[in-house]
């Protein structure tokens, strides 16, 4: 038996028309490759496909996250990891809000981490970014959490006002990152803009921020109030954000996912959660939007 399926023998085994197959391949939604210059589709990939595609398919034991990088949501699928051992496979890739949808999009992770601005805009910027990528049908957003954005900062250096740090070493964060966003709506406030700055680095998650920030490589840089709380380093304050999670319809009703939310709504997670300072659980697992 070949290992690969043309369209036309896709189209047969899942009983869709061919046109049907093409839309799915070219949305990244079907195991596909296009090496030859024509569809192919590896058939023993096909059928996992399938198969991870029911509410208690073989995928049932995977959870891979990635997006927008959180300390509390480290905490979360790590304990959750240590819980399951070797049942399941859990793993945390923070890599920033974009390139998370992008591969959410890809279907190499089941969900994406995001953070697009302040909280009350959330339910209109979320949607819309969201509706960007290929995919974005099959997706739902649930509600994380709340948390304080700002900027971390080098101890001791606590300024009287924000914009006295416009003049400091600054740790950025790549583009298409929620805090590398928040900063840019900032110095629009400010009527100041990136060019403004003195860049020492590029980072590509909060944590590595906050240690690039702790060896002295910079002085500040845009994060969360629990990042800096984590890395005992100072914060100014600057909105608060909606931080959620994007993820296909289905793996809303994988137990690893509800799992997942229901350590942050534990004493223990509840408990870290004020100890790092500035977040909300009162909406954790909420479906906020869903397509029409």
């Amino acid at each position: 038996m070949n290992e690969f399926m043309n369209v036309k023998q896709v189209a047969e085994y899942l009983d869709l028309n061919e046109k049907k197959v093409y839309q799915l391949a070219n949305e990244a939604r079907i195991p596909a490759t296009k090496a030859t210059g024509k569809w192919l589709f590896p058939r023993s990939l096909l059928d996992r496909w399938l198969l991870g595609s029911c509410h208690e398919g073989v995928m049932n034991d995977r959870l891979l996250l990635a997006g927008s990088d959180d300390v509390l949501l480290h905490y979360a699928s790590s304990r959750l990891a240590q819980q399951l051992g070797t049942q399941a496979l859990v793993g945390y890739t923070p890599c920033g809000t974009r390139q998370g949808l992008a591969m959410l999009a890809r279907g190499h992770v089941d969900l994406c981490a995001i953070h697009w601005g302040q909280a009350e805009e959330a339910h209109l910027r979320h949607p819309a970014l969201v509706q960007q990528y290929q995919g974005h049908r099959q997706w739902v957003i649930v509600h994380g959490f709340r948390r304080v954005q700002g900027l971390v900062l080098r101890q001791g250096l606590q300024p009287k006002e924000a914009k006295e740090a416009l003049d400091w070493r600054w740790a950025m964060r790549q583009e298409g990152a929620g805090s590398q966003r928040a900063l840019q709506e900032w110095l629009q406030t400010q009527g100041e803009s990136l060019t403004r700055l003195e860049r020492t680095l590029e980072v590509n998650s909060e944590r590595e921020l906050a240690a690039a920030i702790s060896r002295g490589d910079a002085d500040v840089g845009p994060g969360a109030q629990s990042t800096a709380t984590e890395f005992g380093l100072d914060f100014v304050p600057l909105s608060q954000e909606c931080f959620d999670l994007v993820m296909p319809q289905g793996v809303f009703f994988r137990t690893l996912l509800q799992q997942l939310i229901g350590w942050l709504q534990s004493p223990e997670g509840r408990e870290l959660a004020a100890r790092l300072g500035g977040y909300d659980l009162t909406q954790s697992g909420k479906l906020v939007w869903s397509p029409q």
